[in-house]
């Protein structure tokens, strides 16, 4: 009963005439993100954070959060009507729904794909709400210790769960732990790797970064690959989806293991992109029509959405109760409370409950909103895709260079900007993720004043992260995750061998 007076006070924060303006607006930014490949939801959120400084913490969450809605929406509009994922996670969407538009059921396809994005992020919200709570209150019970543990049980669940190459991953995030190394020591008060340069006092700051690597490192691979938009029109009229919306109890199965997927992936850091990979798969496996899958089947559209969209939102759960964010954009907003001046954790649902709240009332609403938005403006999306990129993409980079020049009003800024698109673009092409390194570069300063700090409190002692039960069990959980990889590839070949050994019986002649 305590969460659910909670919601109804977060549901006056959000109903408010400002805030439902900032959602509708950042849902329509957030489709249109996700329509034009070469964004995404993280760094569409990362480009527009700096017009939100001027409002309040509230109402700038809730209008970033709705960006990413949007993202989340708009990804399967140009994965079914054009054959290209606008991003990573809508990838899986491409194998069923692109059929099915070229076979004249583009209507069929954007309804399934938008009403399944629906269920996965209602039931992933509804998670959120009853369980965020619980794990706040369980984390007041946590030192400097306990919050390093944390800390290095995400830094290893990236290298152990992720989907690269566990070497590359590391790589990636050393690289963010140097650059988030740089500056004034907060502990000492001596500087780190400035080279006698003013400007690098304050460090490399994430924002900066993350809008080069994502925006500008997109665009740079745009534009070498040559994208054209060739697609299918599309026109969803109510006919159409009351008829999916007939079809689609037909497999609520694979809704709801698709949203338990998405969930957990969501929670941990496996992340939206792999959820959907992972709930195609097992949906593939187990479908009656499994082997008709490629082909235009509506349940493998089903399946990646509800997951991909359980994963993007339940990735705010440990963001919010934590400070351990689940994914890129999670990331991107975790640095946005801390410039506005909120720490997250536990204390964050005590001290700032009209934020809290209001944001999780505002995913309620945020998801009616966007499905009704995507569901009467698809053309409008599709006709976007036939602007050429070449236009497009000038005015992308001139809202990169703005929103890098506004964060210290120094151009300098703008620069590393385009050093850092630059490093992004080789990353993509050498195939390294950026999700560790910007995790790295978010978290780097927070991970390294607990351990400070545990240091301290221990007088030198690295035994205080066995210490109890708790920070024991974490610590265990995070190198379990660290050597996952080998632990598996052990297994496996124990696997093999014992299938070598077993006797085969000689056929009958």
């Amino acid at each position: 009963m305590e969460e659910i007076s909670s919601l109804l006070y977060g549901f006056q924060v959000a109903l408010s005439y400002q805030n439902l303006s900032l959602m509708l607006v950042g849902i329509l930014l957030g489709v249109l993100i996700g329509v034009l490949p070469g964004l995404g939801g993280a760094n569409g959120v990362a480009i527009l954070l700096p017009l939100t400084f001027t409002m309040s913490p509230t109402s700038a969450i809730i209008m970033l959060s709705c960006i990413y809605w949007g993202a989340l929406f708009g990804g399967a509009i140009t994965s079914i009507l054009f054959n290209i994922p606008g991003e990573p996670w809508s990838v899986a969407t491409t194998f069923d729904g692109h059929p099915m538009a070229k076979q004249g059921r583009a209507g069929e396809a954007l309804t399934a794909a938008f009403t399944s994005s629906f269920v996965g992020a209602l039931i992933a919200v509804v998670v959120i709400t009853f369980l965020a709570p619980l794990v706040a209150k369980f984390a007041l019970q946590f030192g400097p210790a306990e919050f390093f543990a944390v800390q290095l049980l995400t830094f290893c669940s990236f290298v152990g769960l992720g989907k690269g190459h566990p070497a590359k991953t590391i790589a990636a995030m050393m690289l963010g732990f140097a650059l988030a190394a740089v500056g004034l020591d907060t502990v000492t008060g001596q500087l780190r790797m400035t080279f006698g340069t003013v400007e690098l006092l304050r460090g490399f700051d994430f924002l900066i970064a993350v809008i080069g690597l994502f925006g500008i490192g997109e665009i740079l691979l745009t534009m070498e690959e040559g994208l054209a938009f060739k697609g299918v029109g599309a026109k969803i009229n109510p006919r159409v989806v009351w008829q999916t919306w007939k079809q689609l109890p037909r497999f609520w199965i694979t809704a709801i293991r698709g949203t338990l997927i998405g969930c957990w992936m969501g929670i941990t850091p496996g992340g939206a992109t792999p959820a959907s990979f992972m709930s195609y798969g097992i949906a593939k496996r187990f479908s009656r029509q499994g082997e008709k899958f490629g082909t235009g089947q509506m349940e493998g559209v089903v399946a990646p959405e509800t997951a991909a969209h359980a994963a993007g939102t339940s990735a705010l759960l440990p963001m919010l109760t934590l400070g351990i964010p689940g994914s890129p954009t999670a990331a991107v907003l975790l640095g946005g409370l801390l410039i506005w001046g909120l720490q997250p954790g536990p204390l964050l649902f005590v001290e700032q409950k009209d934020f809290v709240w209001g944001l999780i009332a505002s995913m309620y609403l945020a998801n009616v909103v966007g499905l009704i938005v995507v569901l009467t403006t698809v053309p409008w999306w599709a006709a976007i895709l036939r602007v050429p990129f070449s236009i497009i993409a000038p005015i992308i980079v001139v809202i990169c260079a703005v929103g890098a020049y506004t964060v210290h009003n120094a151009m300098l800024d703008v620069v590393l900007m385009l050093v850092f698109g630059v490093i992004g673009y080789l990353f993509k092409k050498l195939d390294y993720p950026l999700a560790p390194m910007v995790l790295a570069l978010v978290l780097g300063d927070m991970a390294e004043s607990s351990f400070r700090q545990s240091m301290v409190l221990s007088q030198g002692s690295i035994s205080i992260f066995w210490s109890n039960g708790l920070v024991g069990s974490i610590c265990a959980l995070a190198m379990l995750m660290l050597f996952w990889p080998l632990i598996s590839a052990s297994l496996g070949k124990l696997r093999r061998g014992r299938a070598s050994d077993t006797p085969q019986e000689r056929p009958v002649e």
